[in-house]
């Protein structure tokens, strides 16, 4: 993951990209990492940790109707939550987590493990589900680790485009 975060660290300043990053799952975790080293500042505008639904229907306009609807670990809302951000902080690039970290919280179809993670720019999005196992911290670091992964997969597509 060191490696990741290097490299992600490089691409963003070499790239004069800026991200922002709202978080639930994670709950801070992701803005951590990606504001580890030296000079994050250059990139890194703006984090939030929606971890309420209503949190994220207040901070980041996600509507009530698509959360009682989807649920709030949904890849709508996963999806939501990183174009918002991007457009609340105006940034080149946004990532956004939401999920069920354990042991509490499993609901029908959704265990325990279940994240949606999205990334976004002007012209992309992905947005991904996964399935993690082990603890509640092991759950927030593999999130935060494949979100890395995520921003570089879109920074490489933005760099292309």
């Amino acid at each position: 993951m060191k490696n990741t975060l290097q490299l992600l660290h490089k691409k963003l300043i070499s790239g004069n990209l800026t991200v922002a990053v709202a978080e639930s799952c994670t709950g801070g975790a992701l803005s951590g990492l990606l504001t580890r080293y030296p000079g994050s500042s250059l990139y890194f505008m703006l984090g939030v940790v929606a971890y309420s639904n209503r949190s994220k229907e207040k901070l980041l306009k996600i509507p009530r109707k698509t959360i009682n609807s989807h649920g709030a670990v949904s890849g709508i809302v996963a999806a939501l939550m990183a174009k918002n951000i991007r457009r609340i902080a105006q940034t080149d690039l946004s990532l956004s987590t939401t999920g069920i970290a354990g042991p509490s919280g499993a609901i029908k179809n959704k265990p325990v493990g279940t994240v949606f993670i999205a990334a976004c720019s002007k012209n992309k999005l992905i947005c991904r589900k996964f399935r993690f196992s082990g603890s509640r911290a092991k759950i927030k670091a593999r999130t935060s680790a494949q979100a890395l992964k995520i921003l570089t997969e879109l920074i490489c597509a933005h760099s292309s485009a």
